[in-house]
């Protein structure tokens, strides 16, 4: 499944529409302004929340959290130790860990389950500005997760870049 990221950089609430190959409405990252922590909730077209995420508020290092129906499903944070490239681990809650790297500030990444590509982000097939591609590999993936995965990815990027 091959969806397409059109970024608003500017505007209130940073709220961005995904779409199919096809052009047509898929999910609605909801950005939520004028909160403490940056929050957002990714909405199917008939409005209904899929998942939430949220930074973690309290914590030595950026971490943001994927919940879905108010139960906990993910913790998204940057490894420790990664020089050459941008490395963050998914924790989920079963203990299932994801490895995401690449270069997400140039929206060039990729997320792999012990070794196996589950989703592969990139820029590289889209001429259009502010925008990039997220193809989901596996038909069995939960495509809101990984779509919330990529989304606290590059939150996290873009906040160490400003820091």
């Amino acid at each position: 499944m091959r969806l397409l990221v059109r970024e608003r950089l500017l505007g209130i609430g940073d709220d961005y529409w995904i779409e199919d190959a096809d052009g047509r409405k898929v999910f609605l990252v909801d950005g939520k302004a004028m909160r403490v922590r940056d929050t957002f909730e990714l909405k199917d077209v008939q409005g209904r929340v899929v998942v939430e995420i949220r930074q973690k508020l309290l914590s030595l290092r950026d971490t943001m959290l994927i919940a879905r129906d108010g139960e906990q499903l993910a913790t998204i944070k940057r490894k420790r130790l990664s020089l050459l490239r941008n490395h963050y681990r998914v924790t989920l809650v079963d203990g299932t860990e994801l490895d995401v790297s690449g270069k997400i500030l140039d929206r060039e990444f990729a997320v792999e389950y012990d070794g196996e590509l589950l989703a592969q982000v990139s820029r590289r097939w889209l001429t259009v500005r502010d925008t990039y591609g997220i193809d989901i590999v596996r038909e069995d993936a939960d495509a809101a997760l990984l779509i919330a995965v990529a989304v606290c990815v590059i939150v996290l990027a873009d906040k160490e870049r400003e820091d």
